[in-house]
């Protein structure tokens, strides 16, 4: 029996859907889509696609009961351990995954078939590579435009340019837009200069313009047809075109906690030695499946959960951050790194038709283990938030927990104390662990070299 509830967010596709069953995914096709995906296999594009690591494989389990009359087959793809959206990705990973779309229309366009949208949440990084997990998005080539032409410009080209010609936190204007960026709305918000500047000029502000003109005038009608050779060198063209436009996008990161630990202003040499010695046993000894790692910075500490084969999402708020940690890792190929731009104070809500097209944050998880070094005092003293919702928080997201409590006399704290009241009277190590024992028993307690900081490993109750 293969009946299991729907996955909200593919709804909108005739041709089949995703639905889940004891925790594994599946994908159904429809009679709606066995014809694209009859293609698809016999073109041998599944092949080619799946070997280059563009396009998530699966098993056909044929047709299996799922109570749907509209069924044609079933698929079980790969499993993706986490799902992402394209607003938490750093510059370089929308970028990456921007320049693979383009590579899967130009090789499906060679097999005679092409993507029938280019939705950027379709895009996961399995591996720390971007790759397809809509199987269904391939379609029969057809004469005329490519049509997810407008829908790339409004996913990829918009976010992107924003962050390489205005500011880099506009990139994340795509939370607000299930559909995309708006291409009116990008134009305005690009500086004069992208005027001149032949990618932005042709796929963003003419394309807006032409949007506008077509919007206020009577439907045209059709246009004569063209010859296949004419129709697919148009396309191609319009596919190198945007390759181009995106390759020359850059963002230079200039968070200012990116070089925080060579910086070192929170330890002694030997204190962030021991904290690191801790951390690696601690993980070593667990060796959990899944980790979240909560303010992450540039990673050092993903890394020793990564090197011992554990899957890591990295989470932090500043993008500079997070670019610096996926460029080091695509460099070294870490397949088990993942990182996400993230603000825990106002973290990714459910969005979407009913709220249930993109999940939340919390409902993404829990993890085996949540990673919350050097991030407590940010989020009880920086922003308000009581230790009570802190720890209820850190129960929701994982099960066991690694967190470092920063007293008030630590630099950093000092530092937030200095132009405001310290209205904060449960913040001190004892309210921190009379606090905290409500959701977790404490397994370790250790106090590191230089006398300040403590580091805790606890368990959920």
């Amino acid at each position: 029996m293969m009946m299991g509830h729907g996955v909200s967010g593919s709804f909108r596709d005739p041709a089949g859907h995703v639905f889940c069953r004891e925790g594994i995914y599946y994908r159904q096709v429809n009679h709606a889509g066995r014809e694209d995906y009859e293609r698809l296999q016999s073109s041998g594009l599944y092949e080619t696609l799946t070997a280059a690591g563009l396009l998530i494989p699966h098993d056909n389990l044929g047709l299996v009961d799922t109570a749907e009359p509209e069924a044609w087959t079933v698929l079980r793809p790969r499993q993706v351990p986490f799902i992402s959206y394209p607003h938490e990705w750093a510059f370089s990973q929308l970028r990456d995954a921007a320049l693979a779309t383009l590579e899967i229309q130009r090789r499906a366009m060679a097999a005679g078939m092409s993507l029938k949208d280019a939705n950027a949440a379709n895009i996961q990084f399995v591996d720390g590579r971007p790759l397809l997990i809509d199987t269904l998005s391939l379609e029969r080539l057809t004469a005329g435009p490519w049509v997810g032409y407008r829908q790339f410009c409004q996913h990829f080209l918009a976010p992107l340019a924003l962050a390489s010609f205005s500011d880099q936190r506009l990139s994340r204007v795509s939370q607000l837009f299930v559909d995309g960026v708006p291409l009116d709305f990008a134009s305005r918000l690009l500086p004069l200069s992208t005027w001149l500047r032949r990618g932005p000029l042709l796929h963003l502000h003419l394309h807006a313009v032409g949007e506008r003109r077509l919007a206020h005038r009577p439907s045209p009608a059709p246009a004569p047809a063209t010859s296949r050779a004419t129709g697919a060198d148009l396309k191609e063209a319009v596919i190198a075109s945007l390759r181009r436009a995106v390759q020359r996008l850059r963002w230079q990161p200039d968070g200012a906690w990116k070089d925080y630990y060579e910086r070192r202003e929170s330890y002694t040499a030997d204190a962030d030695s021991q904290k690191q010695s801790l951390v690696a046993e601690w993980l070593d000894r667990a060796r959990p499946a899944t980790l979240w790692d909560l303010g992450a910075n540039t990673g050092r500490f993903s890394r020793l959960a990564t090197d011992l084969g554990v899957r890591t999402v990295a989470f932090d708020q500043d993008a500079s951050c997070v670019e610096r940690m996926y460029v080091d890792a695509r460099q070294r190929k870490d397949p088990y790194l993942l990182p996400l731009v993230m603000d825990l104070t106002n973290p990714s809500p459910a969005m979407g038709w009913a709220h249930e097209e993109r999940a939340s944050l919390i409902q993404r998880g829990p993890a085996e283990w949540v990673l919350a070094l050097a991030i407590l005092h940010h989020l009880a003293i920086g922003n308000n938030v009581p230790l009570d919702r802190i720890a209820r928080f850190m129960r929701s997201v994982g099960r066991e927990l690694v967190i470092e409590f920063v007293p008030k006399d630590d630099p950093m704290v000092r530092a937030m104390l200095a132009s405001r009241a310290d209205v904060f009277p449960e913040y001190d190590v004892r309210g921190f662990e009379s606090i905290f024992s409500r959701h977790f028993l404490i397994e370790r307690r250790v106090e590191l070299r230089d006398g300040a900081r403590v580091l805790y490993w606890m368990r959920a109750r």
